[in-house]
């Protein structure tokens, strides 16, 4: 099992930067595909982006095509760590960002608490 702590959230005005990190703990992280969601008010939690345990995220589906070109996923196996990197973020892009790991071996999905991302002048 693995536990997951996200950071790095907070009020940013439009066209801003903010890069969330989530740390993960208690299990061989290389096993996991890492995931970025997002829930907004009145709205169902959505994939904002994934990466493969050995780093890929080129195919199809790995960016939600909201963010294609503005935010990036990476990871470093060697720290247990994933990140998202979001650039000229939009009001739009307001939600609480969970970070997910889902396992190769046993399919079952991990949760973070969430950090809330506000884009607001």
């Amino acid at each position: 099992q693995v536990q997951l702590v996200e950071s790095g959230g907070g009020l940013v005005q439009p066209g801003g930067s903010l890069r969330l990190s989530c740390a993960a703990s208690g299990s061989i992280f290389s096993r996991y595909v890492m995931g970025w969601y997002r829930q907004a008010p009145g709205k169902q939690r959505e994939l904002v982006a994934r990466i493969t345990n050995d780093g890929n995220t080129n195919y199809a589906d790995s960016y939600a095509d909201s963010v294609k070109g503005r935010f990036t996923i990476s990871r470093d196996n060697a720290k247990n760590t994933v990140s998202l990197q979001m650039n000229s973020l939009k009001p739009e892009d307001t939600a609480v960002y969970y970070c997910n790991a889902h396992s190769t071996l046993t399919f079952r999905n991990y949760w973070g608490q969430g950090t809330q991302v506000t884009v607001s002048s």
